[in-house]
């Protein structure tokens, strides 16, 4: 009765024997096409520009084919201003436009051009897919994609559809929107494996281009949990974000890009700290600011860092399953060592104007529209880790023993290891943001969150403290110093990593690891591909505060039917300069794994999916051939 119940459901959907054929037919073939391009990245830590150069250029993909196909025909230069014309082409164009660059002539050469790209692009798709991805109500483009301008018999016919478009003055609309179909079928599925806030500023403008990417999966870093706390409702997580923005200069993401109002801080900052130099607080990075918007930023700086260690105490108060009671530092300060007004009475305890503050400063997080819209659509399209295609995705790693084994950690009145750690951790942080206002299991979910960001057995931070009071308040590396969890270490073993793997259910031999978090130091010959091949971190420093030790601009993996491959890219300058002068991130690409056949649809979980679909089908199909189901005509 339940299968019957479902191929009725089923029927609503494929109303006749010829609709479920149809299917079928077209489901089976499918399952022949070469296997999608999944593109993965990491630790884009608000580079915006950088980060959509890379979207745009689809970690050299689109290069690639250009060089395939015009290699022998086209100058160097030539293939740079195709290329340029492909990643940003409204841009590219007002730049041809200014310096009178264009003619008839010119964009019927650019035309020709860019539809070969678009061909080759769009080879290992459906015809259903490729017009899906095409604007609507643009019937002209979709006959220049699928026409074959070497067909002599309508050689014609293709030759005056582009003369009539640029007569017509729609070739700037055509350019932009085949540049379009070209970035979106680039890549089939994009896979970002955290941190993409903090540091640089434009972690809302990345989050921006995620929420309108076609096909993504996200696995959430400590600087990602930190602002989904503060967006919650965390006071001490509403503290760090403001912190760490504050510490890079970056203030104008949180004030500009949201909307987030800080003058209730500068104010109290100014009141209380209005004759110190914060020295210790000026931030690390000072681009386009003033010498009086710098003070501002430091004396804010110190106001808020003061209130997290506050709020931070009372958490570790609250769980002492955490085991964090080394970490009440704010108590132990010697007050006749600087200026701190607000620890005189009770050095833990909040006055009423920072009570103040952090009231106008919560109000602010959670009800901020578009921080609350971001960070739902990381709850929505993001998890501590994903199984997709035979490889385990996460962004830290996973609590081992200093012998290597799966660690047990107690933070719910139960011992969980391995997967049930992650899983548990995940179910508690869903429940921090969409539990019920006040009651005890959001507040136990948000205290959680903190965890996530900074506790020893966090499978997101990964080392044993994180030492922040102290490096705002001596300069002993020792003291400063944050030791890595032994995963970090024992990752470079492929037995350990197989048993990573058995844990969440992978067992074939090609299963992989594959992380962020870490940055890979190229500079001092660390490799990005461990374990034998068994694991891959794909953090190679995207932020700039990280290219001076890892000596590039990232590392971006590409897994497509031929095998994977990793680019290792120098760093970005500016969309304006890639305009300007055809600058495109140089990468250093290498297959770490070439297939012998190529990989099929049929090879992946999309694949197993469809031959899932098509079991339904048949049975439907089979209702309908023995009267079971009434056909609708």
């Amino acid at each position: 009765m339940q299968t019957k119940k479902y191929l009725k459901l089923l029927a609503s959907r494929y109303r006749n024997i010829n609709e479920v054929t149809t299917e079928i037919i077209n489901l089976s073939a499918m399952l022949n096409l070469p296997k999608g391009t999944e593109h993965f990245v990491s630790d884009i830590h608000g580079e915006d520009e950088s980060f959509g150069h890379v979207l745009r250029n689809a970690s050299g993909v689109i290069k690639d084919y250009i060089e395939e196909i015009f290699g022998s025909a086209l100058m160097e230069s030539e293939m740079r201003s195709l290329a340029t014309l492909i990643y940003y082409p409204a841009e590219k164009l007002a730049h041809a436009r200014k310096n009178n660059e264009l003619s008839n002539e010119w964009y019927k050469i650019q035309l020709f051009r860019i539809l070969k790209i678009c061909k080759r692009t769009t080879s290992k798709y459906t015809r259903a897919e490729v017009v899906r991805a095409l604007p609507p109500n643009n019937p002209m483009l979709e006959e220049l994609i699928f026409e074959e301008s070497v067909n002599k018999h309508k050689q014609n016919y293709y030759n005056e559809i582009i003369n009539q478009i640029i007569r017509l003055k729609c070739a700037d609309d055509f350019i932009i929107q085949i540049a379009n179909v070209i970035h979106r079928l680039s890549i089939n599925h994009l896979h970002v494996l955290g941190d993409i806030f903090d540091r640089g500023s434009g972690a809302a403008k990345v989050m921006d281009i995620l929420q309108n990417y076609h096909s993504l999966d996200v696995q959430w870093g400590n600087h990602d949990i930190a602002w989904m706390g503060a967006a919650a409702g965390s006071d001490a997580l509403i503290c760090s974000v403001i912190r760490v923005t504050a510490k890079y200069a970056n203030l104008e993401t949180i004030e500009e890009h949201y909307g987030i109002n800080l003058a209730p801080l500068a104010i109290f900052a100014m009141e209380q700290y209005g004759h110190d130099d914060c020295a210790r607080f000026s931030p690390d990075r000072g681009e386009g600011k003033t010498e009086k918007e710098l003070d501002l930023i430091a004396k804010m700086h110190k106001a808020i860092s003061i209130i997290q260690f506050k709020k931070e105490a009372e958490i570790i108060a609250r769980r002492p399953e955490y085991k964090m009671d080394d970490r009440i530092l704010l108590d132990k300060i010697d007050l006749e060592s600087g200026h701190f007004p607000t620890l005189a009475e009770n050095p833990l305890a909040l006055t009423p104007e920072e009570d103040e503050v952090m009231e106008k400063l919560r109000f602010s997080f959670m009800q901020n529209t578009k921080l609350q819209q971001h960070v739902k659509f990381l709850f929505n399209r993001g998890s501590m880790y994903k199984i997709y295609n035979s490889n385990l995705l996460f962004h830290g790693g996973i609590p081992l023993t200093e012998s290597g084994e799966l660690k047990v950690v107690n933070l719910f009145g139960e011992p969980l290891a391995g997967m049930a750690l992650l899983d548990k951790l995940e179910e508690e942080a869903r429940r921090g943001f969409f539990g019920e206002l006040g009651s005890k299991k959001r507040q136990f979910g948000q205290d959680l969150m903190w965890y996530l960001w900074c506790g020893a057995d966090s499978p997101l931070y990964g080392k044993d403290v994180m030492t922040t009071f102290e490096r705002y308040f001596t300069d002993s590396s020792e003291i400063i110093r944050e030791m890595e969890s032994p995963y970090y270490t024992k990752r470079n073993n492929a037995e350990i990593c197989g048993m990573i793997l058995r844990e969440f259910g992978l067992h074939a031999s090609e299963a992989r690891i594959i992380n962020g978090h870490t940055p890979v130091k190229t500079t001092k010959g660390e490799s990005p591909v461990k374990a034998n091949g068994r694991l891959i971190v794909i953090d190679g420093g995207f932020t700039k505060a990280y290219q001076g030790v890892t000596g590039i601009a990232g590392y971006t993996l590409i897994y497509n039917s031929q095998g994977l491959l990793l680019s290792a890219h120098t760093p970005f300058v500016s969309i304006k300069n890639a305009v300007e002068n055809e600058d495109d991130i140089l990468s250093d690409t290498f297959y770490i794994e070439r297939e012998d056949n190529r990989k099929k649809v049929s090879d992946t979980d999309v694949g197993e999916n469809l031959r899932e679909k098509i079991g339904d089908l048949k049975l439907l199909l089979e209702a309908y051939r023995k009267g079971e189901i009434k056909e609708s005509i």
